[in-house]
């Protein structure tokens, strides 16, 4: 056991700790009765096992309690055995499936197992929880107009959410709805005050003094003072429901370690700590053991309450330790005045901290960046809405392994050039300054070389290549292995354009590559001379020297070559398809810097074109960053800002600056210059010809 104890931080920890047990009050109620029992067992849920897991656990700020994942996943199960929700028999029941989950977390530590987190991606993992917030907040939704909880899947619940409209209770709807409002409009605006215990205390106010008995809206039942029972868990009830309660342990086990060591793991990286992985387990099946000798539904990690907690300056175990204390307090103390709040107000606060464990940011993020990601996220949460947590899971499992296979299938590829003046290969559709060499085709697969994949390797290459094209040079820096099936079909393809006059050469991979295809019988690539080291070396060896013919040149015309990354242009390889629009932002920023300093002397402008978020660019982005700078202090001028003449003659001197230094490189950089610099004006001569005709007067005037 280690215990955090850091003394310079005390009194935040001990008021932290205080503010998440408050918060905590009303949410692990609430989740108490999502998992099937009375809502005093969330409170006992936040003593023991959260002391015990403070001394055990390798992360010094991590809140542990009752949560809404376990608690859904064991709600679900016991609709399924046919038990009713707060009955005795659920109440000797969810201990036992507490019980099995700290066996399963005990056997994930002694196997070393903290490294399954890494096998559950992020979608999966969003999508699931998502999937469970929405279900529990179906469930939950009669109880905020009036009506009674609801159990099972979407359609079951849609149906059973329009039987219960028939109890609809206009003040208990209006204080369900207003306290949902109220949570997340103060969690926007007022990020660190305590909204739910405020209205946790001002709904107990409505039940002291009557006012929510006049109006019929229910009350929570009476919560009995003092601390748990402590008592075995009835282990002969794995008879009767044995496999099911095997798995759908092992189930809550694994959500366990996904989502807490993800979350622990998050808090380390933001603070610069370390935690062990698998004292943390350790810790997770130490506190869900002192849950299940309490009653307790499993117990898990809580994203909110952790991120309240550190919201309020916790950074110790001092915070957990204070929050179990407090809880004591309150259940020694403080109970009676629990049975006054009414179930619309205690039903709210839990559906907005559902609401905020929906993980609509990765949704979006994975629509905008990867299409199949986002379909595994929506797998994962239409899974669990409509068939059921458990299989939820397992579809967003499976998926995540076919979205492994899919990225294997199809790497990321492209046709390689070179940028006149510069050594490298590059991107022919990033890099626009990029050509082609005469009669050749370069193609980077990145990516390892087996039977999934062999097929789009050739075909991308046999529709690359043109009536003219001499040699196929392949970039296999990213192929670490091949399979045999890719070892004969690379022999057929080079034979294949042999015949055709075609050289085929294999270049820039490793050397474990070549031991391969000897041991496939490929090895006449090797002996015929197919594979070369460097890309450079089998231009050489198809005849070719720098400096290479390009496309797009006059036959015979040749480049200097000299090697100055200043002068590439980065940021279409940087940025791609949203290179134009960080470059305005750029612009925009530096417009900004330069009415606002006193210094407008030349070494100004060059002091402020270079200190922006982007730092020191390039000669011919920073050609088109200023083309772009003297537009938009056009457009400070029109805002009354002085002294933008002065600025704008400046940034021109500056441009000339460039212009000359440009002019030292070959004759194909100026021409790409050139070239680049007439589009930008033609496109601003279209857009706003008020500003063109404006700069034409200020470069005649210099």
């Amino acid at each position: 056991m280690r215990f955090v104890f850091r003394k310079d931080n005390l009194m935040k920890d001990i008021v932290a700790g205080v503010i998440v047990a408050l918060v905590s009050i009303p949410i692990s109620m609430g989740y108490a009765q999502v998992a099937g029992l009375p809502a005093v067992y969330g409170l006992y849920g936040s003593v023991f096992p959260i002391l015990l897991y403070s001394l055990f656990a390798a992360s010094p700020q991590l809140i542990f309690g009752v949560d809404a994942t376990p608690a859904a996943l064991v709600g679900g199960a016991l609709v399924s055995f046919g038990i009713t929700a707060g009955s005795v028999q659920a109440m000797e029941l969810v201990p036992v499936i507490t019980l099995m989950t700290a066996v399963w977390l005990l056997l994930f530590f002694f196997v070393k197992a903290g490294k399954l987190v890494n096998y559950i991606s992020k979608p999966v993992m969003g999508g699931f929880i998502s999937g469970i917030g929405c279900t529990i907040i179906l469930m939950q939704l009669p109880k905020l107009f009036g009506g009674n909880a609801g159990t099972g899947e979407l359609v079951t619940l849609v149906i059973h959410i329009c039987e219960q409209w028939k109890h609809f209770n206009g003040v208990a709807t209006l204080l369900g709805a207003g306290t949902i409002v109220l949570i997340l409009l103060s969690k926007k605006r007022f990020p660190k005050f305590p909204m739910s215990v405020v209205m946790m205390l001002a709904g107990a106010i409505l039940g002291v003094t009557g006012v929510a008995q006049r109006y019929g809206v229910a009350l929570l039942p009476q919560v009995e003072a003092g601390l748990p029972n402590v008592h075995i868990p009835d282990v002969a009830l794995l008879l009767e429901h044995g496999r099911d309660i095997v798995m759908l342990s092992f189930t809550i086990a694994m959500v366990i370690v996904a989502q807490t060591l993800l979350t622990a793991n998050n808090y380390a990286l933001k603070y610069n700590y370390k935690i062990e992985g698998n004292r943390e387990i350790l810790a997770y099946a130490v506190g869900n053991m002192a849950g299940a000798f309490v009653g307790c539904c499993p117990i898990n990690g809580s994203v909110s309450r952790t991120g309240i907690g550190d919201q309020y300056g916790g950074k110790s175990q001092v915070m957990s330790l204070t929050a179990s204390i407090t809880m004591v307090l309150v259940l020694l103390f403080g109970t009676e005045i629990l049975s006054y709040l009414p179930v619309p107000v205690l039903t709210g606060i839990v559906m907005a901290a559902l609401i905020g464990i929906i993980e609509m940011d990765v949704a979006k993020k994975t629509w905008k960046s990867d299409k199949h990601e986002f379909v595994i996220f929506m797998a994962a949460f239409l899974g669990v809405l409509l068939l059921g947590t458990i299989y939820g899971v397992i579809i967003g499992v499976m998926l995540s392994f076919v979205a492994v296979i899919i990225r294997a299938v199809i790497p990321p590829k492209a046709f390689l050039g070179v940028i006149p003046g510069h050594k490298n290969f590059y991107n022919l559709k990033r890099n626009s300054s990029a050509r082609p060499i005469c009669n050749t085709v370069i193609y980077r697969f990145s990516g390892n070389l087996f039977f999934g994949n062999i097929n789009a390797f050739c075909q991308d290459i046999e529709e690359a290549i043109k009536e003219d094209t001499k040699q196929v040079i392949v970039d296999a820096r990213g192929i670490g292995n091949i399979d045999m099936t890719a070892a004969e079909r690379l022999v057929i393809l080079s034979h294949n354009l042999k015949a055709s006059g075609i050289h085929f050469y294999l270049t820039e991979h490793g050397e474990g590559v070549n031991d391969q295809l000897r041991m496939y019988d490929a090895g006449t690539l090797i002996e015929e001379g197919a594979v070369r080291r460097t890309i450079t070396l089998a231009l050489r060896a198809a005849g070719l020297t720098r400096p290479y013919p390009l496309e797009g040149t006059v036959e015979g015309e040749a480049y200097t070559y000299t090697e100055n990354d200043e002068r590439l242009a980065e940021f279409v390889w940087a940025f791609g398809d949203k290179a134009e629009e960080q470059m305005e932002q750029l612009a925009t920023e530096v417009a900004d810097r330069l009415v606002h300093q006193k210094d407008h002397s030349l070494k100004g402008i060059m002091e402020a074109e270079q200190d922006v978020s982007f730092g020191r660019m390039g000669l011919f982005d920073e050609d088109e960053l200023l083309e772009r700078l003297e537009f938009h202090l056009t457009e400070l001028e029109q805002q009354g800002y002085d002294n933008i003449e002065e600025i704008e003659q400046r940034i021109e001197q500056r441009r000339h600056m460039i212009e000359e230094k440009l002019h030292n490189l070959s004759p194909e950089a100026v021409e790409i210059l050139k070239r680049h610099r007439e589009e930008i004006e033609e496109h601003l001569k279209k857009q706003h010809p008020e500003y063109y005709a404006r700069m034409e007067e200020i470069r005649k005037r210099i």
